[in-house]
């Protein structure tokens, strides 16, 4: 752990420097109902989502299995020494998790399995900004974990819109 910041709600932000230098961020949110963990699966991130920082650092590379696992279980660690545990795991954090699909398939698992980190299924999320043939290969694993797919307009129209004008726009800096 390189930074920890603490906002006023108790929520903490780790910042991590990995093996080679690069950084991510993890985030922990306290509810009423467990304590929820953020995690991160790339450095970077090529999505360019209006609504996230993410995109300001391109993607320079995909995590590993082990980078994702070690950003809950350091978290982890610091809870059991407040008596406390990980009970949700949202994956949202720097990056597009269906960019890095088989590393996030695998992590899924060791968070979910009863030798790993023994996280219920039920209590992970993947949120997507809709790579759609990812969705559709994700669907087929008849995992038990939530979906969520940020869409950014509420209808195709306005994301048509969205789209080309964002295209116009790159053509012009081009």
């Amino acid at each position: 752990i390189d930074t920890k910041q603490i906002s006023h709600d108790g929520t903490r932000k780790f910042l991590y420097r990995l093996d080679d230098g690069n950084f991510i961020e993890t985030v922990l949110m306290k509810h009423n109902y467990g304590n929820s963990v953020c995690v991160s699966t790339q450095v970077g991130c090529n999505m360019g989502c209006s609504f996230c920082a993410s995109g300001l650092n391109k993607r320079k590379r995909n995590l590993e299995v082990h980078e994702m696992v070690l950003q809950v279980l350091m978290i982890h660690e610091i809870m059991k020494q407040e008596g406390e545990r990980v009970s949700h795991v949202v994956i949202m954090g720097i990056g597009e998790p269906f960019d890095n699909y088989d590393n996030l398939i695998d992590f899924i698992h060791i968070l979910n399995d009863n030798k790993g980190l023994d996280i219920g299924a039920r209590h992970i999320t993947v949120s997507t900004c809709g790579v759609v043939p990812k969705i559709y290969e994700f669907s087929e694993l008849k995992l038990q974990v939530n979906l969520a797919i940020s869409l950014h307009f509420p209808n195709n129209e306005l994301r048509s819109q969205h789209m080309l004008i964002n295209k116009a726009y790159n053509l012009e800096e081009l």
